[in-house]
């Protein structure tokens, strides 16, 4: 089978190899990689096929999708404006962002986007109703969601919507009058030196390379699902909700930057990590703006971060509250087979989670979890 591994030597990690291969030949997805910072160290490693048709294994530098922590780094960007007076959290968003669509959103503030307790509806919801137009620029998306009821009145509970980060990315334009792509572009990517980050255009259809081919099921668990090759993709319909590309590396380097406030001005880092109940969503979350507190088993602690699934990719990246230790893990499929023990790659991911994040040892280096 396919594999690298490659990084500083120290701890043994063969049960976190142990899991990856697993992942591979008993979950059955097609690949997986991960890269682990703790402090100084790093360590990479993959497991599986990027390429199932030739066998070519997967590599620590494959750029991929990485979903909803797109959501990460859009709400970096209006909190960065809300620092700069530019925005207001707490202030209705029909009132800063004036247009038809908008009103979907009444009676919401900016907070309750990032949130996700403004109770707008989420065009991802009606995959059918999204097949009725051709393009789907941002209008199109809330003219979909505005056809489904409000889950709530805005800030009476939580729902995930992908349809509030398609808001929050069009405040953003309006705001700085340039693209949400330049902005993450700008305020991001470029000072952190995310080379291997951005926001694709929305007829940028493929990967830059390298990359691996992302493979799917369309979320289904059922083994005899046919897999579809996902590599080309629409992306339009995630945008600002999950339509960035990136890296392991590089979403290791965010998550250190975005915890240890380099980003942005502390109160806007408090309001970052303000978190309220999430439900029917992630065992053990709480959500803050655009980032989420998880709390594995295995005495890992109070995790930050965000994980991602679109069609053939699926991402966790998470880190200690201090920025330290972290960890991204993307796998170029989105199933594992039910057999294993794994109802999906969540189940991989907590597992690594909970090995990675295992309580400190004496000698500062990582070791696996009991």
């Amino acid at each position: 089978m396919p594999r690298q591994d490659t990084g500083a030597g120290g701890a043994d990690r063969t049960e976190v190899r142990r899991l990856l291969e697993r992942a591979v030949t008993e979950g059955g997805i097609p690949g997986i990689l991960v890269e682990l910072h703790d402090g100084p160290e790093c360590w990479r490693a993959t497991a599986g096929a990027a390429d199932t048709a030739t066998g070519r294994g997967r590599t620590p530098q494959d750029r991929f999708r990485v979903g909803s922590i797109t959501k990460t780094f859009t709400a970096t960007v209006v909190l960065q404006l809300a620092a700069e007076g530019r925005i207001g959290l707490d202030d209705q968003l029909t009132d800063q962002l004036p247009l038809p669509e908008a009103e979907l959103a009444a009676g919401a503030t900016v907070r309750m986007l990032l949130d996700h307790t403004s109770g707008v509806p989420s065009h991802t919801d009606d995959p059918a109703a999204l097949e009725r137009y051709a393009t789907h620029p941002p209008g199109t998306l809330l003219r979909v969601a505005a056809e489904r009821p409000f889950a709530f009145a805005p800030g009476t509970g939580w729902a995930y919507s992908n349809t509030n980060y398609v808001l929050a990315g069009l405040l953003v334009e309006r705001v700085t009058g340039r693209t949400l792509a330049a902005e993450i572009d700008r305020r991001i990517s470029r000072p952190l030196g995310l080379t291997g980050t951005r926001l694709p255009a929305a007829d940028e259809h493929g990967l830059p390379a390298p990359h691996a081919r992302h493979y799917t099921r369309l979320f289904r668990t059922d083994p005899g699902a046919p897999v579809l090759d996902a590599t080309e993709l629409d992306p339009a319909p995630f945008w600002a909700s999950g339509d960035l590309v990136s890296t392991a590396a590089d979403l290791n380097r965010f998550l250190a930057a975005l915890l240890t406030g380099r980003l942005l001005p502390p109160a806007q880092q408090a309001q970052l990590l303000t978190t309220v109940p999430t439900r029917d969503w992630l065992p053990g979350a709480a959500y803050g703006l655009g980032i989420c507190a998880l709390t594995p088993p295995g005495g890992a602690g109070t995790l930050w971060g965000m994980g991602g699934a679109t069609f053939g990719s699926w991402t966790y990246a998470f880190a200690s509250a201090d920025g330290g230790r972290r960890l991204t893990v993307n796998t170029n499929g989105d199933w594992t087979d039910p057999a294993s023990g794994w109802d999906d790659p969540i189940g991989v991911f907590t597992d690594l989670l909970a090995l990675a994040f295992s309580p400190e040892p004496t000698d500062g280096t990582l070791r696996p979890g009991p």
